[in-house]
């Protein structure tokens, strides 16, 4: 479980309050007080150690003050602003000083604004003290001065009222979720968050840089693979083509010549299906022929001729009735006497469609 260290910096004394952090709220573990000779007067058995989410308490007599009004009440604006308002009120000048601003009243158009500063000399020496033991606050806020602002007036500044054991304790435990200032800015910002969030980068990057190396390299293989199996469907194709067209010696894309020869092969199709002369003499052999005796019997690309000869031109009509049943346009192209006597005749037909 996470613990949070809060040091309240009085004016002769030391307060720690250990807290266990559970889900943003926190519960009091452990609290001590040790005299003070000096205000930096620290020694390292008052420090808890290994923990590190730490925030430090300053009394309201280490800072000084200035109210002003300002038409706008946004937090980072007003920090923006604070220097150029307190210039020529710090001896020294504002780039020796750290400050913060509290909203604290509004008027009809304005609000009222406190301007909490301290000299950067201060801080340097509080924090190069704690730091010496190991302990970086993350802000450095004051308790006194955020009970009085809960109810503000200038003398309080001044004169203001004690806080006992519990209320500190409260105050700090309200500090640690929102602090009413944080005097820890610029060259003394706390940068140990920034670190964890640049180390968290680092690793991720790292960590995408490994996932992007591996699946490049799967994706290499895949493709390497891929050519590959390719390749070796090339060869393949090349030697079956060899087999089916010897007589090519010059192949150089054996796709688009197989294509070619595809092509050719489909315009000489009628020469590779032949006519089923078996079929038609079985057709024939159904038909009613009467006296007809055929001499010739052609057929090419479904066209039918019969040559032969009857005893009557009755006996011709009946043979052409009869295959009409067997194919398609039959007709007789022509009938004459034989020297014999008998009918000479020829028959055209066509096979029957599918």
């Amino acid at each position: 479980m996470a613990e949070a260290l809060f040091i309240d910096i009085a004016d002769n004394r030391l307060n720690t309050y250990v807290f266990d952090a559970r889900q943003g709220r926190y519960e009091l573990k452990e609290s001590r007080d040790y005299p003070l000779s000096g205000k930096y007067d620290f020694a390292s058995d008052m420090m808890p150690g290994g923990i590190e989410d730490v925030f430090l308490s300053l009394p309201v007599s280490m800072l000084n003050f200035r109210v002003m009004e300002l038409p706008f009440s946004g937090r980072e604006r007003i920090r923006e602003v604070l220097p150029f308002e307190l210039e020529g009120m710090i001896l020294g000048g504002t780039d020796k000083a750290l400050m913060d601003g509290i909203v604290v009243g509004k008027t009809d158009s304005k609000y009222q604004v406190l301007a909490v500063y301290i000299e950067k000399n201060v801080i340097k020496d509080i924090l190069g003290k704690l730091n010496s033991f190991g302990v970086d606050p993350a802000f450095i806020t004051s308790l006194e001065l955020a009970k009085i602002v809960k109810d503000f007036s200038p003398g309080k500044l001044l004169s203001f009222p004690s806080i006992d054991a519990n209320e500190r304790i409260e105050l700090a435990r309200e500090e640690m979720r929102y602090p009413s200032v944080n005097l820890r800015r610029g060259e003394f910002a706390y940068t140990r968050d920034v670190e964890r969030t640049r180390k968290s980068l680092r690793t991720t990057v790292v960590l995408a840089i490994f996932v992007c190396i591996a699946v490049s390299a799967n994706l290499f293989f895949q493709i390497a693979a891929t050519k590959n199996e390719v390749a070796g469907l090339k060869r393949d194709m090349l030697k079956s083509y060899r087999e089916l067209f010897p007589q090519d010696k010059n192949i150089m894309n054996v796709l688009y010549q197989l294509k070619s020869h595809m092509k050719e092969l489909s315009g000489k199709e009628a020469l590779f299906i032949g006519e089923d002369p078996l079929n038609l003499l079985w057709k024939l052999a159904q038909a009613d022929r009467a006296s007809a005796v055929f001499y010739e019997i052609t057929t090419d690309k479904g066209m039918l001729v019969l040559k032969g000869e009857a005893r009557s031109l009755g006996d011709i009509q009946k043979i052409k009735d009869n295959f009409g049943t067997l194919f398609d346009d039959v007709n007789i192209a022509d009938s004459k006497a034989s020297a014999q006597g008998r009918m000479l005749f020829t028959i055209t037909a066509k096979e029957k469609r599918a």
